[in-house]
């Protein structure tokens, strides 16, 4: 059988996406409720949303149940993406490449979201004792055996880069050169948003020159740009914010004017600041398509019409003289 691949006009162009993490993993667990998510991804689903992201690893294994749930009886409606590559233990996280692994990965994300074919499968991170090249040859041949349309891979974690001094997406560009001799690429996915703009300084380009897609990662800096979250807010001890360098207390005052700038922006339109800061993602090429998770009907509702707001000139250029987002490292 051909391989097939699937390049960025396949990935809803003009759109936004939905990410399914925060209805099962991480943020804020303790307002997770397995009915009032699967009400969500239908009500995105009616909003106009397709691309649904997912991973194994989220709960583990619980995300990819839900969306099977959910995707009943609608499953030709969505372009499902999900993820292998990351084993969840007892406080820690590991990286598994080896092909077989892989092969008995992607058979069990079948079976849980209750498909026979997987749109966009992502490899979450290398596996460093086992070359990349092994595992994304192992991710091919799913493709050539019909279970999977086409493959992705995440960006490496950005904090490796500031250590080094290297530019934040230098090792992701090196790995993606690496894969493409084996089989195409045809979606990364990288945080990008209004407070973390990295990515456009040398990932998007790479992959606009190449018709490959980007998932924009956090395109709503973890919710801290849909304006709903104040200094002092307090986080679960298992959210991940609470332990981030960008959500001290400090950290969230002083970033106060990045928010303040996008509400401007907003009352101008009639829209949120959330809405102008996924409005602003979309802006970054056709290839990109922001990913910003939900857990609630009316925000996953909220979040698709942003792909009706249409930003000017002007906006951008507001947009551009923000402050640039602080962190404790800074």
């Amino acid at each position: 059988m051909e391989r097939r691949t699937i390049g960025a006009a396949a990935l809803s162009v003009g759109a936004v996406g939905l990410g399914c993490m925060p209805m099962s993993w991480a943020y804020s667990t303790s307002q997770q409720r397995g009915d009032r998510s699967v009400r969500t991804v239908l009500a995105a689903l009616d909003a106009g949303v397709r691309l649904l992201d997912t991973a194994d690893m989220y709960g583990p294994f619980t995300n990819e149940l839900l969306l099977g749930r959910a995707l009943k009886g609608r499953r030709s409606e969505a372009f499902l993406s999900t993820k292998c590559g990351l084993l969840v233990g007892d406080q820690h996280v590991v990286a598994n490449g080896r092909p077989g692994y892989v092969r008995r990965a992607c058979d069990a994300s079948l079976r849980r979201l209750q498909t026979d074919v997987i749109d966009l499968y992502q490899l979450h991170r290398a596996d460093p004792e086992v070359p990349v090249e092994e595992t994304w040859g192992a991710m091919a041949d799913l493709v050539t055996a019909g279970k999977v349309r086409a493959l992705g891979l995440c960006a490496v974690g950005a904090r490796a880069g500031r250590r080094s001094g290297a530019r934040m997406h230098d090792g992701t560009i090196r790995q993606l050169e690496r894969v493409q001799q084996v089989f195409p690429v045809s979606a990364v996915q990288a945080e990008l948003s209004v407070w973390s703009p990295q990515a456009l300084d040398d990932l998007l380009p790479w992959c606009a020159a190449r018709g490959v897609g980007v998932l924009a990662a956090m395109p709503l800096g973890s919710g801290y740009l849909t304006g709903t979250l104040k200094p002092g807010h307090g986080f679960e001890p298992d959210d991940p914010r609470a332990r981030h360098p960008r959500f001290t207390s400090e950290m969230m005052a002083a970033n106060q004017p990045v928010v303040a700038g996008l509400r401007r922006i907003a009352e101008r339109h009639g829209a949120t600041p959330a809405q102008v800061a996924l409005a602003w993602v979309l802006r970054q090429g056709r290839h990109v398509v922001p990913v910003p998770g939900a857990k609630r009907e009316e925000w996953a509702v909220e979040n698709a019409a942003a792909a009706g707001l249409a930003l000017t000139d002007q906006d951008l250029v507001e947009i551009a003289g923000l402050p640039r987002a602080r962190g404790s490292w800074d």
